[in-house]
């Protein structure tokens, strides 16, 4: 039977840090109080651990330590307070540093104003040193701090940096145990995570889209994001503004079918007056259930698509948001009125006129979607095959349920629904399910169903299934 790891309290959390003669370092945060190093202080033994502590409030002063910034609560000023904190123990103690493991501790955050008219939010850093004199590593977080008072965001803030603090030095081998530990007594309608990276010497080895999507997964969050290069991003800042061109599936795996979709979708997506080219996000987001297979979630099946995903260009999305009104009411603050398009095949449309699909809202179907088809969000259909005749399924000759027939042509009248009209016919035979069926079987045909980069990237690594040696003609 396995031992049950007993969560220390924030209290003694902070004291083991500070009983450790090895760990030494700073701290500087900006808004919402100093609670972080407020709670090494109460919990005794800080003398040995903290060389400083400071909150540059005022802008002048924070212009004056770190440079003048457009915004303060954003990740770029908290990697500049990092690397100048960092650098200034490094530097006034140099002796310190050949015998201690260092650590800089940073946070710029927006708590909740008097008035309650903002949303608590901010971002936290650790950069810290796991063996002394080796290059440090980053730990970088944005939190969403739901607590409906000042005061009660500044604690859970303060939990939050002894968690994450705590984690870094004594959590940092396992994942799970790390995260775990970091959101122990801060539950979601406290904090939120909904971006973390781990980089650095000590970290290696860790893949942060896996850490994402445990994020998710755990219900940290409902939706993270990351881009070709492996980077997660943080949602609100990576769509800022933006038109967002969203098309959701399993893309297990991504087909010419696929590609066509959101190549087609995203030409009448840019048609629309509203939509300047160069300000388009497009984003291919998976779902927690679409990543399910037998009950669990395959991590190295998630990264095979994501990897695949990345390959093609394309940001993607990680959410819980399984339905798509949900979807929408989450993007529609962050794009602050900039159109939102979501693309979609014509069978899914027939899923979002399901009114069974909306049993769990007072208002049924009418209510979703008052929630997701604001006066800045478009559906674009493509068509599908007939599964029955072969023949063309589109909007014209869709079947749903004849008292949804008014509304389906409403929804078309006024510009809520867009059909794709530039399509190639000759890819919608493609399905997904069956090219995953053909590369499992050791059959070759469902090459000519993916893109080239595709392929290549499914035979060279394996993906789905493929094996080099099983293949028949």
């Amino acid at each position: 039977m396995e031992a049950t790891i007993r969560h220390l309290t924030t209290e003694e959390k902070a004291l083991k840090i500070n009983l450790q003669t090895d760990i030494y370092g700073c701290f500087a945060e900006i808004g919402a109080g100093q609670e972080v190093a407020a709670n090494f202080f109460k919990a005794g033994g800080s003398s040995g651990t903290i060389a400083f502590t400071h909150s540059a409030y005022d802008m002048k002063v924070s212009d004056a330590m770190y440079g003048k910034a457009k915004r303060y609560v954003c990740e770029e000023r908290l990697q500049t307070m990092l690397n100048t904190e960092f650098s200034s123990l490094k530097n006034t103690l140099p002796n310190k540093y050949k015998e201690s493991k260092f650590f800089a501790f940073c946070n710029t955050v927006e708590s909740l104003n008097y008035h309650k008219t903002n949303q608590g939010k901010g971002w936290v850093g650790l950069r810290f040193q796991l063996n002394k004199q080796r290059e440090p590593n980053n730990a970088i977080l944005h939190v969403k701090m739901h607590d409906n008072s000042h005061k009660g965001q500044q604690e859970a803030l303060g939990i939050l940096g002894v968690n994450l603090i705590h984690s870094c030095y004594h959590r940092y081998n396992d994942i799970d145990e790390f995260l775990d530990n970091l959101m122990h007594r801060i539950p979601r309608d406290r904090i939120e995570i909904d971006m973390l990276s781990l980089t650095g010497p000590d970290f290696s080895t860790i893949d942060n889209r896996v850490i994402a999507l445990n994020l998710v997964k755990r219900g940290i969050t409902d939706a993270t994001m990351f881009d070709l290069a492996r980077n997660v991003l943080q949602p609100t800042t990576a769509l800022y503004k933006k038109n967002i061109l969203l098309t959701r599936g399993r893309f297990r795996p991504v087909t010419k079918v696929h590609i066509d979709m959101i190549e087609n979708g995203r030409k009448a997506f840019s048609k629309e007056k509203e939509v300047q080219e160069d300000n388009v996000s497009v984003i291919f987001e998976l779902t927690l259930k679409d990543l399910t297979a037998d009950g669990k979630i395959s991590v190295q099946d998630f990264l095979d698509r994501a990897d695949l995903l990345s390959s093609l260009g394309y940001t993607v999305m990680v959410s819980n948001y399984l339905k798509h009104y949900k979807m929408v009411e989450y993007l529609a603050p962050i794009a602050k009125g900039n159109l939102i398009g979501v693309i979609l095949g014509v069978y899914n449309l027939n899923t979002i006129f399901d009114e069974r699909y909306y049993d769990n809202l007072s208002g049924g179907l009418l209510e979703a979607f008052g929630r997701g088809f604001g006066p800045n969000m478009k559906l674009y259909v493509y068509p599908a095959l007939n599964v029955e005749d072969g023949e063309i399924y589109d909007l014209d000759n869709i079947e749903i349920a004849p008292n949804l027939m008014g509304l389906l042509q409403y929804m078309r009248e006024n510009d809520k629904i867009k059909p794709i009209l530039e399509f190639d016919p000759k890819l919608l035979h493609i399905m997904s399910d069956d090219v995953l069926s053909k590369i499992k079987a050791g059959a070759s045909s469902w090459e000519e169903d993916v893109p080239e980069s595709v392929a290549k990237a499914i035979k060279a690594f394996e993906l789905f299934g493929y094996h080099k040696k099983a293949v028949k003609a």
